[in-house]
């Protein structure tokens, strides 16, 4: 057996639980869609309204500016305290609702408090893989369900298109996007999901960042993947579920099926060893996913609403 065979045999099991990850949070974000429902937890009043994806895309774009210029000129420290604030955040308004089914509001609201607090403590004190993908799973879910309750499938095609081309040309061509991964793993903040390659892998003691170990061609022992990469197409998992009578259960899988194809083919070249754009191959899959189930299940593009 070659030695690039070898590679992708030691490669495939890490990869494999990789891609059960995109199914956990796709997963779970289908479960609690309902939930949030029943709650208004809505971030557009309005979800056919164009103006949503603008507001997001600028949110993005400040957001993503605003993290390169402080790790450059001001302490990272603080953008590790927006992140940390932000996940505190999502991880709140994640709990409390999904509480709020089973126990009185008071308890409910101090449960979740306490919940989010103790992500907090953790990311913190034992910023650990393992630690780093729960949270990031905690955070995916409720974002997924938020945005996907909040967004027409129209706007959210619309949507996950942008991204995808806005990823490649992050990555490809400007290049920031691996400036903005090497930060966030170097305060070790959850919006990158890892899958160690080896048994002994330690996030808290990886001391190069991956340009450097790009630079020196040195194999990595874990797999990097963007936050961004899963909830993004998970917008349109949870979108046709919640725009969809009938069929949005069958069409929601059929989204996540797309999403794993695409999924497999990025796996296909990440696995070289280069950085790769997610969004293209994962948002592509998506959309397919929508159009084939929505064709064979209902002969026409069901649910699909266009902006007055």
């Amino acid at each position: 057996m070659n030695k690039d065979k070898k590679t992708e045999m030691k490669d495939f099991f890490p990869v494999f639980l990789m891609g059960g990850l995109f199914v956990l949070i796709h997963g779970l974000a289908l479960f609690v869609t309902r939930p949030f429902e029943a709650a208004d937890m809505v971030v557009f009043d309005n979800p056919n309204d164009p103006m949503n994806i603008v507001y997001f895309f600028l949110t993005l774009v400040l957001f993503t500016v605003a993290i390169l210029l402080i790790a450059k000129f001001w302490k990272k420290q603080l953008i590790q305290g927006i992140i940390l604030g932000a996940t505190g955040y999502f991880a709140f308004f994640m709990f409390y609702p999904l509480l709020a089914i089973v126990v009185p509001e008071v308890w409910s609201l101090f449960l979740s408090i306490t919940a989010a607090a103790i992500l907090l403590i953790a990311l913190v004190k034992y910023p650990e893989w393992y630690v780093i993908d729960v949270c990031g799973i905690i955070v995916g879910v409720g974002a997924i369900a938020t945005f996907g309750i909040s967004l027409s499938i129209f706007l959210v095609i619309v949507l996950l298109i942008g991204l995808a081309i806005y990823d490649a040309i992050s990555v490809y061509k400007t290049k920031h996007m691996i400036d903005l991964a090497d930060t966030v793993l170097d305060l070790k903040l959850p919006i990158i999901l890892v899958i160690p390659k080896i048994r002994e892998y330690s996030l808290i003691k990886e001391t190069k960042s991956l340009k450097e170990k790009l630079r020196d061609d040195e194999e990595r022992h874990a797999f990097f993947m963007g936050l961004g990469d899963i909830i993004i197409p998970g917008f349109l998992v949870a979108s046709t579920f919640h725009n969809i009578a009938g069929n949005g259960l069958l069409i929601a899988l059929s989204v996540m099926l797309g999403t794993l194809f695409g999924f497999i083919a990025l796996m296909r070249t990440v696995i070289k060893g280069k950085p790769q754009a997610g969004l293209p191959y994962l948002c592509s899959g998506a959309i397919l996913g929508y159009l084939i189930s929505s064709y064979l299940l209902s002969g026409e593009l069901v649910g699909l609403t266009f902006p007055i």
